[in-house]
């Protein structure tokens, strides 16, 4: 492993909120463009479930300005997660981690499916995941004005899903009725909590045309018009504080996936977004760009590095994007297990600092000859 020899900064043994170690990634301050900017993923990078990783605040620290280049390094987070608003998100992690995090440089899963509201804004959206109506607070956030729920459709027929009774988070319901309201389009913002009743609903608005209760059509019809159905993270597995990693999004699409496709012969299309999807990646470059842009003025977007510690999404990505990647091994993937990654990075590192410790002093000898 590559260790420092640059002059780096002598590491401070304290952070205090009273010091932010970041302060807003927009303010103009400096005049030198940096040749390089990062993309972290969260869990397993800087965050282990509610609790900073060790080395999380050091790494940032040498983002906001000490480092051997004396200049603040941009950065957005790029995460599978989601379920807040980014700006819910960016203070909690601002309070977290220490640092001052604008919304702005935060993309979680479903952040771009802000590219769908002029499409959808006044047409009948369902919205998978999430607690309550958390999920239709996010999508009213975005601009979707008629954006629906689970506990919505159980709230307008509790026949829908009879093996559960919701009537306690009923209050939180939208009155509308669904016979006369067709869902144009599915969007699985996070994690569902209830995979068969979202399972149900899934294959009941696609059956049926969009109108709940409706006579099912043809396959072939919701084949060639289909109901828009829009996953916002792939991941099959996730590392949270449990010990062994637990199913995600990924394991419900695919449960999705194999019902109707035992109820009608086919598996229906879809749309897919999240690492290590290319439109994910294509996004997250124009929002670190343009917040380059914001920064510095118009210039050319530098040397991109992914940190992640997932191979199979944070690595996948960044190399199909061209970008440089490192592995850390303080989430998903195991070095210890004796299996190297199914994606190879452009190197690993122990963790987020020695991360961000190796791609600055790459520039940095680049710049140099």
């Amino acid at each position: 492993m590559l260790r420092s020899k640059l002059p780096w900064p002598a590491k401070s043994p304290r952070f205090t909120r009273q010091a932010p170690l970041l302060r807003n990634i927009q303010t103009k301050s400096e005049s030198r463009r940096p040749p390089l900017g990062f993309a972290f993923d969260i869990d397993g990078v800087l965050m282990g479930g509610l609790d900073p990783l060790p080395k999380a605040r050091n790494a940032l620290r040498i983002l906001d300005g000490d480092n051997p280049l004396k200049v603040k390094i941009p950065y957005i987070l790029l995460t599978n997660g989601g379920g807040y608003t980014e700006q819910e998100r960016a203070q909690k992690l601002s309070s977290r981690l220490d640092v001052q995090i604008s919304p702005s440089q935060v993309i979680q899963a479903h952040t771009i499916l802000k590219c769908y509201v002029q499409e959808y804004a006044e047409k009948a959206i369902l919205c998978l995941g999430g607690r309550g109506d958390t999920m239709r607070k996010v999508a009213e956030s975005y601009g979707f004005r008629k954006a629906y729920t689970t506990i919505d459709l159980l709230a307008w027929n509790p026949a829908i899903w009879p093996f559960i009774h919701a009537e306690a988070e009923f209050a939180l319901a939208k009155p509308i009725d669904f016979s006369i309201t067709p869902i144009s389009a599915i969007f699985v913002f996070h994690d569902p909590r209830n995979w068969g009743v979202d399972v149900q609903i899934m294959c009941d608005i696609i059956q049926s045309g969009g109108i709940l209760g409706n006579p099912y059509v043809d396959t072939n019809t919701q084949q060639t018009n289909p109901i828009q159905v829009i996953f916002c993270n792939p991941d099959l597995l996730w590392k949270s504080d449990f010990p062994q990693p637990r199913l995600g999004q990924g394991a419900f699409r695919e449960s999705f996936q194999a019902v109707y496709k035992k109820l009608t012969g086919s598996e229906y299309p879809y749309v897919q977004f999240g690492k290590p999807t290319k439109p994910t990646y294509e996004y997250a470059r124009r929002v670190l760009h343009n917040l380059l842009n914001d920064i510095y003025g118009v210039g050319e977007l530098p040397n991109m590095y992914m940190i992640g510690d997932n191979p199979e999404s944070d690595i996948a990505g960044a190399n199909g994007a061209g970008w440089d990647s490192v592995l850390v091994h303080t989430g998903v993937y195991n070095p210890t297990s004796g299996i190297p990654p199914t994606h190879l990075p452009t190197h690993e590192a122990p963790d987020v600092e020695e991360a961000v410790r190796w791609a600055v002093e790459r520039e940095m000898s680049r710049v140099d000859k």
